[in-house]
Parts: C-alpha cells; sequence; structure tokens
C-alpha cells in the first residue's frame, strides 16, 4: 500500500472489506508499506484481485512471519493489528436526488464496499443499532437548510427539500425541522456513547455539534421555521453537550453561508497550488487507533473546500485529537475523539479531488484517482470498526 507498489489503493481496501465477509482474519500492518493488508492466500483472492486491478504479492508463511517479527520489534514504529468482522456500514442520507455528490458513498460504491441508506425516521426509530458505522452525509442539523437561503431559496431544488423537509418533521410528530433534526442528533449521540462509531463530513461536522449545544434554544430566523430566534441566543449555548467544538461564535445572518466561527473557510490565506495538510505521526504500538485512521502512502495531502472547509484550532476541545493539520492557516483538517464507548471522526471538505465542488458540479470519476491520499482517510475509518478491540495506553 506505499505509493511505488499499489496501482489501485482504493480498491485494496474492498478487496480487504471482501476477505472479512468470507470470515477470514486480516493483519493490517500499520506503517508497512503504506499500511498493507496482510490477507490469507487462496486462488480465489488473487482471481478478485486481479479482476479489481489491485497489486498484490504472494509471499511464503515464513517471509509473513519475517515481517511480523520486524514490526513487533520495540525499535520499530509498526504494529500488526488484526481485522476480524466486516462492519456493518449506514449512511445518513435522504431519499430523493442531491444537488450535490457525497464522497463516502461514492468511495464506498468504487472500492465496492457494501452500505444501507438511512434517514431521520429510521434514526428515530433505533435502527442505528444494527450498525457498526455511521456516516452522515452533507447534512444541516440546526434546521436552517444549509445556509442556502441568500442564493438558492428561488431554486427548485431548494424549495423542493424545504418543502421535503417540513413534511416529514410533521409526519414523526415535530412542530419545527430544527427540532427534529435535534432528536435525529440526539439519536446519533446515543448511538455514539453506547459504542457506534460516527464520520462525519464537511457542513454534518459542525452542524451537528451546533444543534446538540442549542438543545431548547431557537437559533432559526423566521425564513427556516415562521417565527423569530430567542434573544440572546449566543449566551444560552452549552458547548457541555457537544462532541468536538467549544467557545464558536454562531453566524447569526441568514443571508451568510456559515454556521459560526468554527470553519476556516472565510478565514483562509492559502492559493489551491499550496493548499496541503500533514498527517500526525503517532505510535502504532501505543496508539494503534489514530494510526489506523492515518495510514496512508504521504503524509502530505492536498486540501480541498466544502462548506465546513477545517475547524478553528482554539475551538477544539482539549480532549480530542487533531490527526491532520494546516500549519500555515492554523487549521485542523481531521480530528478524532472517543464518546462514550464509541468514537468520531470529522474530516474537513467536500471532496478530496474536487478542490471547491459547488452545487449542480458533476460528481468526481475515481477511475480517475485510483491511488487518492484524501480518499485514502475515509476507508480507513470505514475499516476501523473491523479491528480487534485493545486497550488504549494514553
Amino acid at each position: 500500500m506505499d505509493s511505488e507498489g499499489q496501482d489501485n489503493h482504493l480498491k485494496a481496501y474492498g478487496v480487504t472489506y471482501w476477505t472479512l465477509e468470507k470470515q477470514l482474519k486480516v493483519k493490517w500492518l500499520l506503517n508497512y508499506k503504506g499500511g498493507s493488508f496482510l490477507l490469507p492466500d487462496s486462488e480465489e483472492l488473487q482471481r478478485e484481485c486481479q479482476i479489481r486491478g489491485v497489486t498484490f504479492e504472494v509471499i511464503s508463511n515464513s517471509k509473513a512471519g519475517e515481517i511480523l517479527e520486524m514490526i513487533a520489534s520495540p525499535s520499530q514504529n509498526m504494529e500488526a493489528v488484526v481485522l476480524e468482522k466486516a462492519p456493518k456500514i449506514a449512511v445518513y442520507s435522504p431519499k430523493g436526488l442531491q444537488p450535490w455528490d457525497d464522497a463516502v458513498t461514492m468511495v464506498l460504491t468504487y472500492a465496492e464496499i457494501p452500505y444501507e441508506t438511512i434517514y431521520d425516521e429510521e434514526v428515530l426509530n433505533d435502527a442505528l443499532l444494527l450498525y457498526d458505522w455511521l456516516h452522515l452525509h452533507h447534512e444541516d442539523f440546526t434546521g436552517q437548510y444549509g445556509k442556502f437561503y441568500r442564493a438558492y431559496r428561488s431554486a427548485s431544488w431548494y424549495i423542493r427539500e424545504k418543502k421535503e423537509a417540513e413534511e416529514l418533521a410533521t409526519i414523526l410528530g415535530y412542530s419545527k425541522v430544527s427540532e427534529e433534526k435535534l432528536a435525529v442528533a440526539k439519536k446519533i449521540r446515543e448511538y455514539v456513547i453506547g459504542g457506534g462509531f460516527m464520520f462525519a463530513m464537511c457542513s454534518a461536522t459542525d452542524s451537528f455539534d451546533i444543534a446538540l449545544s442549542a438543545d431548547g434554544v431557537d437559533i432559526c430566523e423566521p425564513m427556516f421555521d415562521g417565527d423569530g430566534s430567542d434573544a440572546g441566543y449566543q449566551n444560552k449555548i452549552d458547548y457541555s453537550k457537544t462532541f468536538a467544538f467549544k467557545d464558536f461564535l454562531l453566524e447569526t445572518s441568514p443571508n451568510v453561508y456559515e454556521f459560526s466561527s468554527i470553519d476556516m473557510t472565510r478565514k483562509r490565506r492559502i492559493s489551491k497550488t499550496t493548499d496541503y495538510f500533514t498527517l500526525m505521526e503517532f505510535s502504532a504500538k501505543w496508539d494503534p487507533i489514530p494510526s489506523m485512521l492515518c495510514q496512508n502512502h504521504t503524509a502530505l495531502v492536498k486540501g480541498f473546500m466544502g462548506q465546513t472547509t477545517s475547524f478553528t484550532r482554539e475551538e477544539i476541545k482539549s480532549n480530542v485529537l487533531v490527526m491532520g493539520e494546516n500549519k500555515t492557516n492554523g487549521e485542523a483538517k481531521y480530528i478524532h475523539g472517543i464518546k462514550g464507548k464509541g468514537f468520531f471522526t470529522f474530516y474537513g471538505g467536500h471532496d478530496p479531488e474536487d478542490y471547491t465542488h459547488k452545487v449542480g458540479d458533476p460528481k468526481t470519476e475515481l477511475d480517475l484517482h485510483p491511488t487518492s491520499p484524501g480518499y485514502r482517510l475515509i476507508l480507513n475509518n470505514v475499516l476501523f470498526p473491523a479491528a480487534k478491540k485493545k486497550k488504549q495506553k494514553t
């Protein structure tokens, strides 16, 4: 899985997932040749790799033993993590056609990793209990319809989505979309606390935390929910209820395409050609979880924009781990934390191979980006729940 040895990094994760589905165990060799996978050899597996265009090497049992012995050496920042079971994956996404694509569903489809789509009704009816891993689609949990009001309030898709969201909230027994979305966010919080793994990108990251922090507070203006917001609502925000963020200031204008000061999009001073973020290096033996989530064939990953592009460092809680950062801008791109018995990862930006993906833009063709380091980070998170649990030491 290093840069020279692999023709299709993304489909390699699909082959690994396919092997786990066969109820076979896999060893993930952290920091060995870009985070390679050691799989039990068979003609069927070799054929599957060839069909999918995945580069592989057949080695003897003695060679595998030598590699594992070398990895186990205290002098090597490597570890062999056992993957035991193919995780059951859910993507939180509305059923209808959206005017934008979702990087996670695209890469899962490309890697041939199966997933199921769920939305508010399923979440509120405790369907999350059936899944090991949940991705939050490009979503607004605050009930402000993505803050698209100024630019798209006359667009047919915006009018349709607002109407459908209001109808769904009514069917589910809520008088406002913001109240219904808060209930969904709280169910997701329960899922994570109970041991689930949540992965979110773009606006699902900060809008999720904002919704939780504004529990019982009306932060929506009349064009969103039909009545005025609470007076002085900024002072009523409860940061203790969030997963990752603290001390943020909400964007009060409905005409500004921004939720809060968490996002760095408007504060960035960097060009596309110099926009990269660096992955942190962790001890594979002592901190296998962040090491797994950062496995890649490069430590320097191309930046990419989104409604929520990246996170203000000063507004990230001290118990949340920054795994990817752009020091030039003082921003975090990729963060991870523990909540109760579960885990969450927030990844800023919309599409790792489309720098400024806009509403209505064509979707990215991953056949053109089979070795994408930015997309690899998503797939690291997909496989993480398969790992045999090992107590973290730091």
